[in-house]
């Protein structure tokens, strides 16, 4: 599954830098694809709809950071934990009820992301 950041965060940007996919952003902050990944064209997301991977994508969360779902791996390819939450001073990130994956899928998404 996917990790989440909830309500409870302090806004410190400590987990940011630590997303080895840039799925991370301060919240209100526009996202795209292509960043930190080697996503350059047409991206199909998990509704099936299709964005270009350079499109700035609405905020998930205008108040505080947010984890964007299609971009998240849990760190599976890269580290042994989410970082993320490895990092994060009040435990503000958790795994997400609403996006649970398998760690296949998680690693066919590190590919995607990473190995186009």
């Amino acid at each position: 599954m996917a990790i989440m950041i909830t309500d409870q965060c302090i806004n410190c940007g400590a987990c940011e830098p630590e997303c080895p996919n840039n799925a991370i952003y301060e919240g209100g902050i526009s996202w795209k694809y292509a960043e930190g990944t080697q996503l350059r064209d047409f991206v199909q997301r998990p509704d099936g709809s299709v964005v270009h991977a350079q499109d700035p994508m609405t905020p998930v969360n205008d108040d505080v950071y947010f984890i964007v779902p299609d971009k998240c791996t849990e760190c599976e390819g890269f580290h042994e934990e989410p970082q993320c939450a490895a990092v994060c001073p009040v435990d503000c990130c958790v795994p997400d009820p609403d996006h649970r994956e398998s760690r296949t899928t998680l690693l066919e998404r590190k590919k995607y992301l990473h190995e186009v």
